[in-house]
C-alpha cells in the first residue's frame, strides 16, 4: 500500500523528539552533576560564563547549551548570546525541593539501561528481577522523583483529604509507612507532625539503613525504621498505614492488604497512593502512562513476578486496586480522596 507522507512527516516527527530525549538524557544528568543548572538558575550566562562558574570546558558548554536551549529546557536570548533558566525550569531542574525533580528521573532512565540483559531475558522467559538486583542509581532516582511530590502534596493535601487523620496526628497518632525506601514519605510526616510516632519499613535493607541515616539528618526523633516484609511486619495498632507508589510491585499485594487490616486500628484509616491510570489501556494511552508502563516492563512487573507476583504493573487503575484492598484485603470502604496528573490517593477504612 502506498505511504501517506503526511502520515508517515508526523510519525517521524514524534520519533525524532524522541529520539532527541533519548540522546540528551546524559546531558540532563551532566548538567544537574556539574552544577551547570543550579548556575545558569541564578543568573544569565555565556558558555564562557558557564565554564568559568562550573569549572568545565568552554567548548563544551556551548554544545551542551546548544542541545539544551534546542529542547526547552534552557532559555537562549539571541541578543545578548546568554543562557538562563526560566522560573518554571529551575523549580523542575535545580530546585531538589521543587514541584518535580527531572534529574532524579533521568537516574532512574539510567539506571534501566543497566538492566538491559536481563529485561531481555525476562521477556523470553517470563521471569522478575528483585528490587534490590538494581543499579544503586534507581533507588536514588526514585526518592528524588517521588521527593517532589510528597513535598508539594503530601502535607498540604493529601493528608487533609482523609476523614479526621490530620486531628488525629496532631493530637499524637501512631502511623506506619509500608514499602518506604529511603524514608522521604515517613521523615517528612514525621516533621510535620511532632506529637506522633512514624514507622517505616521495607525489606530492602540498604534502603532501611539510608532511611535511617536521612531522619538522624533531618534531626527527627519520632521516627523509626525496620526491615520487614509489607505482609509480615509486627506493629499494630496504627492509626494510619499508607503505601506510597508500592502496592503494585508487590508480590502479594492482597496479602499487605490484608496485613494492614489487621494492622490497623478499628477506626484507623489506610491510604494507598498509587500512580495515576484508568481501568483500561485505552484510558492510559497518553505521556504519562507512557512514562509509567515503561518503568512497569523493566521495575514494576519484575519485582513482582520474581516472587510470583501477580504483577499487577504501575497502570493497575483504580477498579483492580478496589479487588485488592477491598475484595481481598477485607477493607469494607475504598475511596479516591485526591489525584494529582501522576497519582491517585485512596482512603480505605475497616
Amino acid at each position: 500500500m502506498p505511504i501517506n507522507e503526511d502520515k508517515l512527516n508526523a510519525f517521524l516527527g514524534k520519533a525524532v523528539g524522541d529520539l532527541g530525549a533519548a540522546f540528551s538524557a546524559v546531558l540532563v544528568l551532566l548538567g544537574d552533576e556539574l552544577g551547570l543548572y543550579k548556575a545558569l538558575a541564578k543568573e544569565s550566562l555565556t558558555p564562557a560564563e558557564l565554564a568559568n562558574r562550573a569549572g568545565t570546558n568552554e567548548r563544551y558548554m556551548r554544545e551542551w547549551l546548544g542541545n539544551q536551549a534546542a529542547g526547552g529546557y534552557v532559555d537562549f536570548d539571541p541578543v545578548s548570546g546568554k543562557y538562563h533558566l526560566s522560573e518554571e525550569q529551575a523549580a523542575c531542574l535545580a530546585d531538589p525541593a521543587g514541584p518535580v525533580d527531572l534529574p532524579g528521573a533521568y537516574e532512574i532512565a539510567r539506571a534501566l539501561f543497566h538492566t538491559y540483559p536481563r529485561v531481555r531475558e525476562n521477556f523470553i522467559s517470563g521471569n522478575g528481577m528483585e528490587w534490590g538486583e538494581h543499579h544503586p542509581c534507581l533507588f536514588h532516582g526514585v526518592e528524588r522523583f517521588f521527593r517532589g511530590g510528597y513535598n508539594s502534596h503530601l502535607i498540604a493535601s493529601w493528608l487533609p483529604a482523609l476523614d479526621g487523620v490530620v486531628d488525629k496526628l496532631n493530637r499524637g497518632g501512631k502511623v506506619a509507612d509500608i514499602g518506604c525506601g529511603h524514608g522521604v514519605s515517613t521523615v517528612l510526616m514525621a516533621k510535620a507532625f511532632p506529637a506522633s510516632h512514624f514507622m517505616g519499613y521495607d525489606y530492602h535493607a540498604p534502603s532501611i539503613d539510608t532511611a535511617r541515616a536521612k531522619a538522624k539528618a533531618a534531626g527527627v526523633s519520632n521516627v523509626s525504621f525496620e526491615q520487614a516484609d509489607a505482609a509480615g511486619y509486627k506493629g499494630r495498632d496504627f492509626d494510619l498505614i499508607a503505601f506510597f507508589d508500592c502496592l503494585h510491585d508487590m508480590a502479594d499485594p492482597n496479602g499487605a492488604a490484608r496485613h494492614a487490616r489487621v494492622a490497623l486500628k478499628d477506626d484507623g484509616t489506610c491510604m494507598v497512593v498509587e500512580p495515576f491510570a484508568g481501568n483500561s489501556p485505552a484510558d492510559n494511552l497518553n505521556p504519562v502512562g507512557r512514562v509509567y508502563y515503561a518503568a512497569s516492563s523493566m521495575i514494576c512487573v519484575p519485582v513482582s513476578l520474581a516472587k510470583h507476583g501477580p504483577a499487577l504493573g504501575a497502570q493497575a487503575g483504580e477498579a483492580r486496586l478496589r479487588k485488592v484492598i477491598v475484595d481481598e484485603g477485607g477493607f469494607s470502604q475504598l475511596r479516591r480522596a485526591a489525584e494529582t496528573p501522576f497519582n491517585i490517593v485512596l482512603e480505605a477504612r475497616p
